[in-house]
């Protein structure tokens, strides 16, 4: 019998070793995986290279990992915020290595790696400072750059339900990152409020299908 849940979150992250690469959904705070976050960083691991859109808000979630010591580099679209203030103590002080990618890039990035293709050329970032070094093209009058895919050993999303299965359904706006993230990483470990049973999900809706989640783990909804 196929059962992709997990008991606890420490049984679902036991596996992230040190030196990890780990894709964390979300856009800002919505849909951030906080309590898989959280479980993350009671595990202890170190050096680890994360994959965002942002590099965290105020003292929560992505932004907790980074005030621990746990990231060695992070590799996003939006670093600086009006309440970026860990992310930014930590990149003037050298803590922290950053890679710094247009969202459209990102994401096209790690859908590649995803669809098991190979560099991407893509208009965006050519004749900037992003384009250094990287091989370009033009391309029927218009000129490109050369992007590498990006994938993951982990991913931690956030779903609304899931089933045993792992196939998963998003509530609105969380859905975000999450559906490219699972399908480029190695092993996806996704966090949802809800566990049903199999067949109660309308397979009109499930957007991630099982295949591509090893985990589930329900965490009950804030009161």
């Amino acid at each position: 019998m196929i059962d992709k849940s997990s008991a606890s979150l420490v049984e679902a992250l036991s596996q992230i070793k040190h030196g990890s690469t780990i894709m964390i959904g979300g856009f800002g705070t919505a849909g951030q995986p906080a309590e898989l976050i959280d479980g993350l960083i009671k595990l202890g691991v170190k050096d680890l290279v994360i994959v965002n859109n942002n590099a965290g808000n105020g003292d929560y979630g992505l932004a907790k990992l980074l005030k621990a010591g746990a990231v060695r580099k992070i590799i996003c679209s939006f670093p600086r915020q009006s309440d970026s203030w860990v992310f930014d103590e930590l990149y003037r002080a050298g803590k922290i290595e950053l890679e710094l990618v247009p969202q459209g890039n990102l994401a096209c990035r790690i859908q590649a790696a995803g669809m098991g293709l190979g560099p991407i050329y893509t208009p965006t970032g050519f004749g900037t400072l992003l384009a250094e070094g990287k091989p370009t093209m033009n391309y029927e009058g218009k000129d490109y750059v050369l992007e590498n895919p990006i994938k993951a050993d982990f991913a931690l999303i956030k779903a609304q339900q899931g089933d045993r299965w792992g196939n998963l359904v998003y509530r609105k706006s969380a859905r975000n990152f999450g559906p490219i993230m699972a399908m480029a990483a190695d092993v996806t470990i996704a966090q949802v409020s809800e566990v049903v049973e199999l067949g109660a999900l309308d397979p009109e809706h499930i957007i991630t299908p099982g295949i591509f989640v090893q985990h589930v783990v329900r965490v009950k909804p804030a009161q």
